[in-house]
């Protein structure tokens, strides 16, 4: 938190001086600053390690609650994790939009936080009712899907565009260490009081309105911003569809759809683990920190490979190692080998995919607009993966697990190829601009924006 602190200062110092060294054609900066990470990133990620320890200590039990505690079908759990997942795609334009108009950035995605923050009392007030259950978890997402776009704009607008990668992987890295102390704490507090639920979800709330604050006081608002936004005109939030006309963007909005049409949840794999190695229930919720210990150690060297080697390749190779927790779960394997081997396939999966996916992204949208872009990938992400989960679980239901996993396999086996076809048409020079939203008036003599493209390799 120091650290966030103080280089958040210095770069506000640098930004009146303008230090740093000469300014660069694609918006960085030559010299002395190449390559840091900024301190809007850091207290950001400070930010989501907190409250990511919330929501998994949730999501850690959540399987077990369903499936175990509640007696639901398959079925029903693949209906409830795809609300999970998914709910979140119906509200990201409006988030997007809400951020973008403005440079509202801190005060929409605060908004977020908050009422994820709070759907942890809904789920302590619902009790075993399905229905109560489902609309505290909508809330949960609702919350998720309103941040997450202004949250991944704020990155990218404080970081320059030849660090995305490692700017994104640091973020990550900071996330998933809460993703790792969350199933603990979960854990801890489920021996602690003999599978008492409710105190984790009454934990879970503590942890989540400590990250509002966290966000209030630590990161900055527009005005500090290394890059803040220009304002930009008022249009409905459907404008930002208009985005899609970008053909390089476009093409990397197909190729996350494709990909997460065949993404099973890692809810789903877990629940297959317990099967398949038949351990004790209590033990369930330490699954998760595999793949977090996993992704947190490669979180930023994947960044950085990313942005020296193209953005494209680690991202399809992460779900290629998607595929192979899929096999391993097909194959007669067990023990130690089965479990080490799909954790760290879903460990490799999020660590290559995550934030690289956003930094692949970034290049093709001007910066009034960038919140608005990255909401229409993520809701074309999250409605994808909705169907894929209700999918897999309508499968798992009608025709049992074997079934089920297969088709998931040959699914994500024609997707990693889709998107290898998508991506590899976005390589190259050519150049595309983004729709124009009408002038800005209050900067009449600002230069016209540089046509955005998505080159192989840094932006």
């Amino acid at each position: 938190m120091y650290l966030a602190t103080t280089d958040a200062v210095t770069t506000a110092k640098d930004k009146k001086k303008g230090a740093g060294g000469p300014a660069r054609k694609d918006g960085g900066r030559e010299g002395k600053g190449r390559g840091r990470v900024t301190g809007p990133v850091l207290a950001l990620g400070a930010v989501s390690l907190v409250t990511d320890i919330s929501s998994e200590m949730v999501a850690a039990v959540l399987p077990l609650y369903f499936v175990l505690g509640l007696g639901l079908s398959p079925l029903a759990f693949g209906f409830l994790d795809g609300l999970y997942n998914g709910a979140t795609a119906f509200v990201r334009l409006l988030g997007g939009y809400a951020a973008d108009r403005g440079g509202r950035h801190k005060l929409v995605a605060g908004s977020g936080y908050l009422l994820s923050a709070l759907s942890r009392l809904g789920l302590l007030l619902a009790g075993g009712a399905t229905a109560g259950i489902g609309a505290a978890i909508a809330a949960d997402r609702l919350g998720k899907g309103v941040r997450t776009a202004p949250r991944d704009a704020l990155i990218s607008l404080s970081s320059p565009p030849d660090g995305l990668g490692r700017a994104f992987g640091v973020h990550r890295a900071m996330d998933t260490t809460g993703a790792l102390l969350g199933p603990l704490a979960a854990f801890a507090l489920l021996w602690v009081t003999a599978d008492a639920y409710d105190a984790v979800f009454v934990v879970s709330f503590c942890f989540g309105l400590f990250g509002v604050l966290l966000l209030v006081a630590f990161v900055p608002g527009r005005a500090a911003l290394p890059a803040a936004p220009a304002r930009t005109p008022a249009s409905r939030p459907r404008k930002a569809l208009t985005l899609l006309r970008v053909p390089a963007f476009r093409r990397v909005c197909a190729a996350a759809a494709l990909l997460g049409a065949a993404t099973v949840g890692d809810a789903f794999l877990y629940l297959l683990l317990q099967r398949r190695l038949d351990f004790a229930e209590s033990w369930f919720p330490l699954l998760p920190l595999g793949t977090a210990a996993v992704y947190l150690l490669l979180a930023v060297p994947v960044g950085r490979l990313a942005d020296r080697v193209g953005r494209r390749g680690p991202f399809l190779a992460g779900h290629g190692a998607l595929l192979v927790a899929y096999v391993l779960l097909l194959l007669p394997t067990g023990g130690r080998t089965l479990l080490v081997g799909v954790l760290l396939a879903l460990g490799v999966f999020y660590a290559a995919t995550d934030g690289v996916l956003m930094a692949l992204a970034t290049p093709c949208l001007p910066e009034g607009r960038r919140a608005s872009g990255m909401a229409v990938l993520q809701t074309g992400q999250a409605l994808s993966r909705l169907l894929a989960a209700a999918g897999f679980g309508a499968a798992w239901t009608l025709w049992g697990i074997g079934a089920a996993l297969t088709c998931a396999a040959l699914a994500l086996t024609v997707a990693i190829a889709g998107g290898a076809a998508l991506l590899r048409s976005t390589e190259g020079p050519s150049q595309t601009t983004a729709p124009a939203q009408g002038p800005a008036p209050e900067e009449p003599h600002a230069p016209p924006e540089k046509p955005h493209a998505l080159p192989e390799g840094t932006p």
